[in-house]
C-alpha cells in the first residue's frame, strides 16, 4: 500500500473561465481521501497552497497572470518535492492545469537527487503545447507541457533542478482532440508523442497506453500521471471548463486509471481542471474520484 499526500491548489489564473479554483473542495466534497483510505492506503490532506485571487491581481489578465502562476507553482514544486523525498505520492488537486508545470517539477527534481528521470503521461483532451509566443488565448493552462520540457518562458521552464524536468522523449499525451496550429507544429519540433482519440477509436486504449507507458518508462524511475478530467468526454464529465465532444469513455477512462497503477511506476499525480460551477450535482467530481480511486487499485474484484 501506498503513503498518499495530497495538495489542493485552487488557481483559476491560467484558464478564461472562472470556477475550476473551486476543483479542489468538490474533489474532497466526494470524499477522495476515505475512498483512498479505503483501499488500505495512507492518506493525508496536506491543505491547499496559497494563491492570490483574480480580485487583487486587478489588471491583470490571461498572459499577464504568468509571473504570479510561476509563482504559484515554485510553491507547488517545493512541497511535491518533500513529497517525494519523504517516500509519499503526491497526488496534486487542481485548478487549472498550468499548476502541472509546479507538481511534475518537483517530482522531476526530488527524483534526480537519486540519479533517476520522470516519465509523464498527459490524460487530455489538448496538448497544452503552446509558449507565450504562439498562443492565440493568452491562457496559460494552455503551456505546461511545454514548459515542462523547457520551452517558452524561462522562469516558468526552469522550476525542476536540473531542467527542464522531463525529456521530450518520455513525454506522452493521450486523448488529444483540439489543437491549434502552432501545437502541431511544436508536437513536431519537439518530438513529443500524441495517441489522439482517433488512434484510440482504431487502436483502443489498451494498445496506447501499452506504448505510451513504454515510452514514459524508459530510462526513468517512474511516471507521473496527469489527468485533466476533459480526457473524460463530457456527457460523463460536464463539469470542466474546455469541454470537447468525443473523448474517452466512462469505461476507457478507468481502464487506463487500473493499467497504469498495474505498472507499479507511478510515482505522482495531478487532477485538474474540475469545474463546479460548470458541473451537474458535482458528477464531475465524483467521476474524478473514482478515476482516482482506480488510479490507486481499486478494481471490480
Amino acid at each position: 500500500m501506498a503513503s498518499i499526500s495530497i495538495l489542493g491548489v485552487p488557481l483559476d489564473l491560467g484558464a478564461s473561465r472562472r470556477g475550476v479554483e473551486m476543483g479542489p473542495s468538490a474533489v474532497r466534497l466526494a470524499k477522495l481521501a476515505q475512498r483512498l483510505e479505503q483501499l488500505g492506503h495512507t492518506v493525508v490532506d496536506t491543505g491547499d497552497v496559497p494563491v492570490p485571487t483574480r480580485e487583487t491581481l486587478r489588471l491583470q489578465t490571461g498572459i499577464e497572470f504568468l509571473p504570479t502562476i510561476t509563482a504559484v507553482c515554485r510553491d507547488v514544486a517545493s512541497r511535491t518535492a518533500d513529497f517525494v523525498r519523504h517516500g509519499q505520492i503526491p497526488l496534486i488537486l487542481g485548478g487549472d492545469h498550468s499548476v502541472a508545470a509546479g507538481s511534475v517539477a518537483g517530482v522531476a527534481t526530488a527524483l534526480a537527487e537519486r540519479g533517476d528521470r520522470l516519465g509523464l503521461i498527459w490524460l487530455d483532451a489538448h496538448a497544452d503545447l503552446n509558449t507565450p509566443e504562439s498562443t492565440l488565448s493568452g491562457n496559460v493552462h494552455g503551456m505546461p507541457v511545454a514548459h515542462l520540457i523547457g520551452k517558452g518562458d524561462r522562469g516558468m521552464a526552469s522550476l525542476a533542478n536540473p531542467s527542464p524536468a522531463v525529456r521530450a522523449e518520455n513525454v506522452v499525451i493521450i486523448g488529444a482532440r483540439d489543437l491549434d496550429q502552432a501545437e502541431r507544429t511544436h508536437a513536431r519540433e519537439f518530438g513529443i508523442t500524441i495517441y489522439t482519440m482517433r488512434d484510440l477509436d482504431e487502436r483502443g486504449m489498451r494498445a496506447v497506453l501499452g506504448e505510451a507507458i513504454a515510452k514514459a518508462s524508459e530510462g526513468t524511475g517512474g511516471f507521473h500521471v496527469s489527468l485533466d478530467l476533459d480526457f473524460v468526454d463530457p456527457r460523463e464529465a460536464p463539469g470542466v471548463g474546455t469541454p470537447v465532444r468525443g473523448g474517452a469513455t466512462y469505461r476507457e477512462a478507468h481502464l487506463a486509471m487500473e493499467t497504469l497503477w498495474d505498472t507499479g511506476n507511478l510515482v505522482s499525480m495531478d487532477l485538474v481542471e474540475v469545474n463546479p460551477v460548470l458541473d451537474e450535482v458535482n458528477q464531475t467530481a465524483e467521476l474524478a474520484v473514482g478515476l482516482v480511486a482506480s488510479a490507486f487499485g481499486q478494481r471490480i474484484i
